[in-house]
């Protein structure tokens, strides 16, 4: 075992003192103490555009702040220090930096918030995390949170210049990423978990449902309207990023729960008897979805609840009771995607449905296909005799629609007849050509 001495005195480190790893390093801090600046050089800061790189270093022991300060500085960084968490937010908000180096037991915002802090305004600022007081609980966290790196105090110059020269360059990495995403168009993407619980309680906040009717075609009616998931943030675009992050940091149930409660809030305003609200697999699992105070269950009459087909029950090992409970609740179930799923025929006789939704894949170009337009008239007779209503989704086109309708489908959902909107779109009856896609 390595034992630390103060260079002055020949004893032991203890308590809060200055950590460092050697003799030489140990001068080195006694001369910071002392108001004196050693001739140490380090691993030189990466240039970025030909500017060095900014370095915010954040720890309440104010000897450990001069020296990784002037290890910084000697290494060619700009940087900026703070005693605290809530002074290095504050400077958080006012300059762009490169790299964020913090300890993590701080009194007030401790390293772990601060963390959070960074990720509310940046998602790809390296943060390294140090300790003095290294566990196994603690750096599985660091890493789940987004801390590109753990150092264990001691450490000396070399490796806090190596981890902080390696951060610089990721970033660096990341911002052309950004950059490149943007000129083809791609979407935002998210990094570790700090970045993405950011981003999701601000999708959770500015949460809204969009509905699309469901049409009767031959009697020009609205049978239904499904309600479909719609945020306002923009790194979570479309409902699989939302239900993608959510699944990531085990919020499944809290973001079902916030879709329920937001139809709920106007079935009974709904143009229609009925509302299509889709869950997660999961869902099944979660104990308010039967609860009798819940809201959805208090219009449990008008719901219908669809459970795709891409998703197996395996997880479910009661999912035969539950769909019996939501029944006896006032339920109906769909399944949702039919034709596309992996979902075997155990799952589809454990749910039973009322009603089955073919997938968009199906209706594409259904005019022109004889061997879909087959399977499709198949199905739909198949499950006519079953007692089981049939739906088309995806309907975008008069020729899909006629199709359709000659195969005995004739529950239909598509652009051709509203768009996603919210409560409650127009139907448009007589178009004749499909509107533009946007």
């Amino acid at each position: 075992m390595q034992v630390l001495v103060d260079a002055r005195t020949g004893r032991p480190v203890m308590g809060r003192q200055i950590f460092t790893t050697d003799a030489k390093s140990a001068a080195a801090a006694a001369s910071m103490e002392n108001g004196e600046m050693p001739d140490e050089k380090g691993v030189e800061c990466p240039l970025l555009a030909q500017n060095p790189a900014r370095v915010l270093i954040v720890d309440d022991e104010l000897p450990l702040l001069r020296v990784y300060r002037h290890w910084l500085k000697s290494a060619g960084y700009i940087v900026e220090s703070a005693a605290d968490g809530h002074a290095a937010a504050g400077l958080l908000r006012e300059m762009r930096f490169d790299v964020v180096v913090t300890d993590i037991a701080m009194q007030g915002m401790d390293g772990m918030k601060l963390l959070h802090a960074v990720r509310e305004r940046d998602l790809d600022l390296p943060v390294i995390l140090i300790t003095g007081t290294p566990a196994v609980d603690t750096a599985i966290k660091a890493v789940e949170l987004g801390a590109l790196r753990y150092l264990v105090k001691p450490f000396d110059e070399q490796l806090l210049l190596a981890a902080v020269a390696s951060a610089v360059r990721l970033h660096q990495v990341a911002r052309l990423k950004r950059q490149a995403l943007a000129l083809v168009g791609g979407g935002k993407q998210l990094g570790d978990l700090a970045g993405l619980s950011v981003s999701f309680d601000r999708a959770l906040a500015s949460l809204w449902m969009a509905y699309q009717p469901i049409v009767a075609w031959p009697q020009r009616t609205v049978f239904a309207v499904e309600a479909l998931l719609r945020c306002a943030e923009p790194t979570l675009p479309h409902p699989g990023a939302i239900i993608e992050a959510a699944q990531r940091l085990g919020r499944l149930h809290e973001l079902g729960r916030a879709v329920r409660d937001r139809v709920a809030s106007v079935v009974e305003a709904a143009p229609c008897e009925l509302v299509f609200v889709n869950l997660h697999t999961q869902d099944l699992l979660d104990e308010t979805l039967y609860a009798r105070e819940s809201p959805l269950t208090q219009v449990a009459l008008r719901v219908v609840l669809e459970i795709t087909e891409r998703a197996t029950l395996d997880e479910v090992k009661d999912a035969s009771c539950r769909m019996a409970e939501l029944r006896k609740i006032g339920f109906r179930i769909a399944v949702d995607d039919l034709g596309a799923g992996y979902a075997g025929l155990a799952s589809f006789a454990q749910i039973e449905p009322e009603i089955v939704k073919f997938d968009v894949s199906l209706v594409r170009g259904l005019d022109q296909s004889p061997t879909k337009t087959s399977l499709i008239r198949s199905m739909t007779t198949l499950f006519k005799q079953m007692g089981v209503q049939v739906i088309a989704e995806g309907v975008e086109t008069v020729a899909e629609r006629d199709a359709l309708e000659q195969t005995g489908c004739d529950l239909l959902q598509g652009f051709l007849f509203a768009r996603p909107g919210p409560p409650f779109p127009a139907v448009h009856w007589d178009r004749d050509d499909p509107p533009p896609r946007t």
